[in-house]
């Protein structure tokens, strides 16, 4: 009998293991509909929307205020509201910054705002002197003139930071294009932030921050009837006027494709975005189905056709992707990546080929399958964060969502099939009515027409305005550096010019340096003696971080890092290129080869721009048509395999014994931008360089 039963349960083994096919990966189950707790709404008599998402868990709470405005135009004014937004931290009329910094510091909380939010996080036993610091900055905010220039400053320095950056370059090209006349293609600039003034910030805090259409966010350890008892006490008086509402446009749609470019001179690689607005906004039944598309055309990792296509297949680049932005304000796609100069158009060839692909067919049954388990899982892991649950809430208010949107989140993107991604790819996508974007070298050009619906080119400047094209200059190269060193000398012949120059034997000048990476001034000291000998050295209070040394034949550089290094010989002979006092009078007689390129608009005035080239790098240098004075000046120069930019700007010429020095100048390296103010220039001194070189 014991045999019998043994027999029976091979059998019985036998056949359910034939019933399985372990080749074949077992089908998912179906969605199910997600258990989230529903937040608790209500609105004070003051027009704010509270939204409590409660959680017990930890004892902590977080209050985030959201303001209810549209995005205004500014104009002239472009970055009015992120300055404002960067010094409601600055302090107010009851506590200075430093005081504030101490309070939120001494409970350990997390107090910050923006142009139209203000965050606050802090431990649930400290939530009332949080709130206490979080309404002083809401009601009386203070914009001290100092503050505002301070970072004034540091916007400046990164604007001086976004010439050097393609992607900012890039970035801004799209929000221009995309959203003319438009809020989000308004960009900051040197000249609106200058026009900015404390009056302006005033005026927009008291007509932006105000209850009517806000909403009030509250995650964690706190009950219904506490969170009604804090808003009454701390928000309730608030008052103010209607938030401002405007109906902003969609974007800039074109009939056929447009080629868009901004010129970084000597650049390896171009950064290309195509990129086009999307008709339509936040809360659209078609956003989800549009993100499942997004996630297989590039916006999903290694997987999306774009990589493989343009990384995988034809090794083009590191990495291309899509990203698709929806906003409650206007919606764009771009897609993109950084390309080598010599594949700039075969990668927009394979780039519009993938959205032409993507429009045309119907996806794949694993790449949908790919890209909506990878959707889901993120999903489910934004649901580990109390501040999620808050979020839904917001979001199915404004963007009058179906109230159970998120908890069938999962079901309905189950349901996405091939036909509804083919449906809105063909419904809101494009490869004839894009614009295709590119920043590089203007080597590359030529290679750009043949995508242009109208076979010409566009050019902006970094911040995205349009630029004039390049003009042909009336002088010569020998002409222009003529009247550039009688800018300098006030004198009315070339002659007049070399006489002044030689007048001054030497000289030494002091600097200071800041910058908003750097927590302290640095100070630089410049020599120059004999006609063509010079040093430098760049300090902090007892230590040299670096300094330099060259007296015509030979020379040296010294840095913490490295030490001291010997000028090579190719080195020699490139300062030796580019000596004296004005070096540009030397350029023939010391064998430098220049050109003159022609007149190019920079920053509202027009300049004559100078190229050279000494061996070891090139230089663009811009000089105005109308002063002659030297404005900027672009050096590109090749370390290994990277190219290096660095452009100094100058400015506040001043009168020294008879020759105009600037007296402020901006430097700029990468994302690093110093700033620099002369303090003293002393002309033919005793004693020139000191014993430590």
């Amino acid at each position: 009998m014991k045999s019998l039963y043994l027999l029976m349960a091979l059998i019985l083994t036998n056949s359910v293991f034939a019933q399985l096919d372990r080749s074949q990966r077992p089908a998912p189950g179906a969605a199910q509909k997600i258990n989230i707790p529903a937040s608790q709404v209500f609105t004070t008599a003051n027009g704010i929307t509270v939204i409590l998402s409660e959680n017990h868990k930890i004892p902590k709470v977080s209050i985030e205020l959201s303001l209810g405005n549209t995005p205004r135009l500014e104009g002239s004014k472009a970055g009015l509201a992120d300055f404002t937004g960067s010094l409601l931290m600055s302090g107010t009329t009851t506590r200075s910054k430093d005081q504030l910094d101490r309070e939120i510091d001494f409970i350990g909380a997390n107090l910050s705002a923006g142009s139209s939010s203000m965050y606050l996080s802090c431990l649930t036993k400290h939530l009332s002197k949080g709130l206490d610091l979080m309404i002083d900055v809401l009601y009386n905010a203070n914009f001290p003139e100092s503050e505002i220039e301070r970072i004034r400053k540091q916007n400046l320095s990164g604007l001086q930071s976004t010439k050097a950056d393609a992607g900012e370059m890039a970035s801004n090209a799209t929000r221009a294009v995309n959203f003319p006349n438009h809020p989000l293609g308004e960009i900051m600039t040197e000249a609106t932030l200058q026009t900015i003034s404390r009056e302006d910030m005033l005026a927009y805090y008291k007509s932006t921050f105000t209850p009517k259409g806000s909403y009030l966010v509250v995650v964690g350890d706190i009950s219904r009837a506490e969170t009604e008892a804090l808003v009454q006490t701390y928000f309730a008086t608030w008052q103010g006027g209607p938030a401002y509402q405007a109906e902003l446009g969609k974007g800039q749609f074109d009939k056929g494709n447009r080629v868009i470019f901004v010129k970084k001179p000597g650049a390896v690689q171009s950064v290309v975005y195509v990129t086009f607005p999307i008709d339509l906004r936040a809360g659209h039944k078609d956003q989800l189905a549009l993100n499942v598309l997004n996630g297989i055309l590039g916006g999903g990792g290694f997987g999306t056709r774009l990589m493989q296509n343009l990384r995988e297949d034809k090794a083009f680049t590191y990495g291309c992707y899509s990203s698709l932005n929806i906003t409650e304000n206007g919606s764009w796609m771009s897609a993109g990546g950084n390309f080598k100069n010599a594949v700039t158009d075969s990668a927009i060839t394979e780039i519009l080929k993938e959205f032409a692909g993507i429009i045309e067919a119907q996806v794949r049954d694993e790449e949908l399958s790919l890209t909506k388990n990878n959707m889901a899982g993120g999903f489910a892991r934004s649901l580990e964060r109390p501040q999620t649950i808050a979020r839904f809430a917001l979001n199915t208010i404004k963007q009058k969502l179906a109230p159970d949107y998120y908890q069938n989140y999962l079901q309905q993107l189950e349901a996405i099939t091939k036909e509804d991604v083919l449906r809105v790819a063909q419904q809101y996508f494009t490869a004839k009515n894009c614009h295709i974007i590119v920043v590089g070298n203007e080597e590359i050009l030529s290679k750009l027409l043949p995508f242009d619906s109208d076979g010409k080119i566009e050019k902006l400047d970094a911040f995205g305005a349009a630029i004039k094209e390049t003009r042909t200059a009336d002088i010569s190269a020998d002409e222009l550096i003529d009247n550039y060193a009688m800018a300098l000398t006030g004198t009315s012949s070339k002659k007049a010019a070399i006489k002044k120059v030689k007048a001054i034997k030497s000289y030494v000048r002091v600097s200071e340096i800041s910058s908003a990476q750097i927590p302290f001034a640095l100070s630089s000291t410049d020599y120059f003696w004999d006609g063509s000998k010079e040093a430098s050295k760049m300090e902090m209070p007892g230590m040299v971080l670096q300094k330099s040394y060259f007296d015509g034949t030979s020379g040296y550089t010294f840095s913490m890092q490295g030490g001291r290094e010997d000028l090579k010989a190719e080195e020699i002979t490139a300062k030796q290129k580019a000596s004296g006092l004005i070096p540009e009078l030397n350029y023939k007689s010391k064998g430098m080869n220049y050109e003159i390129k022609g007149i190019e608009n920079i920053d509202g005035e027009d300049c004559y721009v100078l190229y050279t080239t000494d061996g070891e790098s090139e230089s663009f240098d811009y000089f105005s048509s109308t002063s002659f004075m030297k404005l900027r000046t672009t050096n590109l120069r090749k370390m290994e395999d990277e190219l290096i930019e660095t452009t100094t700007t100058f400015s506040d010429y001043k009168d020294i014994n008879g020759f105009k020095f600037g007296h402020t100048f901006s430097l700029s390296v990468g994302k690093m931008t110093l700033s620099g103010t002369v303090k003293s220039i002393e002309v033919n001194p005793k004693e020139v360089l000191p014993k430590d070189f």
